[in-house]
């Protein structure tokens, strides 16, 4: 331990260990039980579905390889699922003319190739930098994330446009049976790759991949739907089934919107104020810090980056200055489990005056 540490460590009374001996059980609070999750939790467990493995052969959230490889596993495990799920349900839609599941086996081809870009964007994320791209290649998550917003707008028109023929020009629905058990199947596909994708999202703070896990989870209860479509076609009214596309389609549209924001949110590199007000926290609790001048964060794909300007005592040498920046930053790591950078500049402080950036100070908004 530095002298920084020591002297930080010892005479204020922090709740949190300057040290950081300790085991940081916050990094690993997601596969200490097998039972954890309920039902779903124990499958997805014994199968070892990403998120929900119980080996503890979990790293830390900043992790960026690790979090690369769990992302390309959860997207290539979803894009296989929702594959077969797919083929299934066209399959049987060719037989029954059902465009309630039309509707739903377009939709959830629409999701296997959500997987695709989102699987191409983790693949960039493991590249390093270049001269030309100096940050990575993160941002592509975000172009991934557009993508996906299309997807879902195309799938939302394609349905309306087929729920309309449908009531213009009414068939008869047949193989009802095989119509229902596309239904369930529909379910199931959808209700696991949500739940792996929102977990693992969450784990990794991919927004993309989040919002793809909710809108197949949405899906899920879409699949259900056209259980109504068969029961109307059962007691002699065949018109449900297009009038529920045309209700699904409508759920999809408000899919659409919320997909919108999220992916807006990161392309403006908006972030959640939580993180903010987390990151305040930890800055405040070190005496050393006199003042915090800024404090900027942005998502990176889903790697969190912070850039810091934090005013010390100007007596204090080049070489404790470094010390005491790289213990709080060493803090911050540990106390915001996806921030993957943070970036902390150093200005001189004394009690009489904050006084810095004379020359240049014209050229920066934020200083005058």
């Amino acid at each position: 331990m530095t002298a920084v540490h020591e002297a930080h460590a010892e005479p204020h009374d922090h709740p949190h260990d300057h040290s950081h001996d300790h085991d940081h059980d916050h990094h690993h609070d997601h596969d200490h039980s097998h039972s954890e999750g309920g039902l779903w939790g124990m499958i997805a467990s014994a199968l070892h579905l990403p998120g929900y493995s119980h080996t503890h052969e979990r790293p830390a959230p900043t992790d960026a390889i690790y979090a690369d490889n769990l992302g390309i596993r959860t997207v290539q495990i979803a894009f296989v699922l929702l594959a077969v799920t797919t083929i299934i349900q066209f399959v049987i839609y060719l037989s029954s003319g059902s465009v309630a599941l039309l509707a739903d086996t377009i939709h959830n081809l629409g999701d296997a190739l959500n997987s695709l870009p989102l699987w191409i964007a983790f693949m960039l994320a493991r590249r390093a930098a270049t001269r030309r791209y100096t940050y990575g290649y993160n941002r592509a998550e975000d172009l991934a994330g557009l993508v996906i917003v299309a997807s879902i707008v195309f799938s939302a028109g394609y349905i309306f446009w087929e729920s309309v023929q449908k009531l213009l020009h009414p068939q008869p629905l047949t193989h009802l049976a095989w119509v229902a058990a596309a239904a369930v199947i529909g379910f199931v596909g959808n209700l696991g790759v949500g739940l792996i994708q929102i977990r693992v999202g969450k784990q990794i703070g991919s927004e993309a991949m989040i919002a793809d896990g909710r809108h197949a989870q949405t899906d899920a209860l879409t699949s259900l739907a056209v259980l109504i479509a068969v029961a109307g076609t059962l007691l002699g009214y065949p018109i449900v089934d297009p009038i529920v596309g045309l209700l699904m389609g409508v759920v999809i549209v408000f899919i659409a919107r919320e997909a919108m924001i999220a992916v807006w949110h990161r392309m403006m590199d908006a972030v959640d104020p939580k993180l903010i007000d987390e990151a305040e926290k930890v800055l405040k609790s070190h005496p050393e810090i006199k003042q915090v001048v800024r404090l900027q964060m942005r998502w990176v794909g889903h790697r969190l980056h912070a850039d810091i300007i934090a005013a010390l005592d100007e007596n204090l040498t080049l070489s404790k200055s470094d010390e005491i920046t790289d213990h709080v930053r060493h803090h911050l790591l540990h106390e915001l489990p996806y921030l993957s950078e943070a970036l902390i500049s150093v200005v001189p402080w004394n009690e009489e005056t904050l006084s810095y950036w004379e020359e240049s100070r014209h050229h920066n908004l934020e200083a005058t």
